[in-house]
């Protein structure tokens, strides 16, 4: 622990590092169409779907109204080290409070995606190092905050979801970024040997496995079936499926546009299954899970019709079809995000740290933050293990 003579001695030191250079050359772009393509697949082809061109371009034609898109590669000397992707939104007080809030607006600038969760602001080199390129995020923030101006002074800056455990992104604080724990994101294994549904079943505690099968037997009791969407008739029904979800959610900054889901699945291809619950000619539910890359899938939107909650399981029996599309899929881990914890536990999965980055623009506003910051707690994921011991079946580890 730095005594007093040491904290200034470090404040003096980090002051004088915000105001300088940090010695990279950036290409900042207002479309993903205009930024060079070769050093950005370079850098995220293999890292995630959600940092493709395919899938910005999807978003930035789709993206909500309160939204702008922006993107920077990082050079090191002429070498990519890094591509960013961020988020200028306007966002109002009572999307992100509770009923009865002020009509107020608040602009940030987001380094990451409002539509997911996970790294998906900054994608670095597979040679970089990471400590040393952080800076040049800090400074692609800080032009493109600059340039926000003409639109607006820019209120809050944040760096969303990173590892909780990824110690590189500490020198963030050096730029005035404080750093908070966020709910954990759930994260199932996927043991080799599951190569169906009924694997992964078979893995399960009976007690677990008993409820798991009672759901799907309830949907088909009640005239319900799970199968693929065909988004050429349920694209409407799916939107406002979304809607209900959405709408009932405490933070929610922002909304998707009508053709968004369409348009994911249109970029993804093969690699986004999109499972509805359907009774008769309607759809009562859906959930889209998406491969984000070799190794991960995503239990991503879910949207059911909450007037047949109490009527039929339709979030458990869409819970567990992503973990039928992710196996299908041949994904070694499946997120679920941050969520509904107590469900996706009992489904097996176990929480994985993440945090958010904060600094506020203005300076003194930026000491408020951090003393804010300390009041705020987040939910811990219940501890569930309902898989077999050792001889019946391997329990996964925690995926932190």
């Amino acid at each position: 622990m730095p005594n007093p003579i040491q904290k200034l001695g470090l404040a003096l030191d980090w002051h004088k590092e915000r105001h300088r250079p940090s010695g990279f050359s950036f290409n900042i772009a207002d479309s993903i169409d205009f930024v060079d393509a070769k050093p950005w697949d370079d850098l995220t082809s293999t890292k995630s779907f959600f940092l493709s061109r395919a899938y910005l371009r999807a978003l930035e034609t789709n993206a909500p109204k309160n939204m702008r898109l922006r993107y920077a590669l990082i050079f090191d000397k002429k070498k990519p080290a890094a591509a960013v992707v961020m988020q200028a939104v306007d966002i109002a007080a009572d999307k992100v409070a509770k009923k009865g809030s002020p009509n107020i607006h608040a602009k940030a600038l987001v380094c990451g995606n409002l539509f997911t969760w996970g790294r998906h602001g900054v994608c670095f080199g597979d040679d970089a190092d990471q400590a040393k390129v952080w800076p040049g995020v800090a400074e692609s923030l800080y032009r493109v905050r600059q340039a926000e101006k003409l639109s607006g002074k820019t209120d809050l800056v944040m760096v969303k979801d990173l590892n909780g455990n990824e110690e590189k992104a500490a020198v963030l604080e050096h730029f005035s970024y404080n750093s908070v724990d966020t709910d954990p994101d759930m994260v199932l294994t996927i043991e080799p040997g599951w190569k169906s549904f009924d694997d992964y079943l078979a893995g399960l505690h009976s007690k677990y496995r008993k409820n798991a099968v009672k759901i799907s037997k309830d949907l088909n009791a009640a005239g319900c079936t799970l199968e693929p969407a065909d988004w050429s008739k349920d694209a409407k029904r799916i939107y406002e499926l979304y809607l209900e979800v959405h709408g009932a959610a405490k933070v929610r900054p922002v909304t998707a546009d009508p053709n968004y889901l369409a348009g994911v699945a249109q970029a993804a291809g093969p690699n986004m299954r999109t499972t509805v619950v359907r009774r008769g000619s309607d759809v009562l539910g859906f959930v889209t899970t998406i491969k984000e890359n070799d190794e991960t899938a995503l239990g991503y939107h879910i949207g059911f019709d909450r007037t047949k909650k109490e009527e039929l399981p339709l979030y458990f029996a869409l819970l567990q079809s992503t973990v039928a599309d992710a196996i299908a899929l041949g994904a070694k881990r499946l997120s679920l995000g941050r969520t509904a914890l107590e469900p996706k536990a009992k489904l097996g999965a176990r929480p994985a740290p993440m945090s958010v980055w904060l600094r506020a623009a203005n300076p003194m506003a930026n000491i408020l933050v951090k003393r804010l910051l300390r009041l705020v707690h987040h939910d811990e994921a219940p501890d569930r293990n309902p898989f077999k011991d050792a001889e019946g079946g391997k329990a996964p580890q925690s995926a932190a």
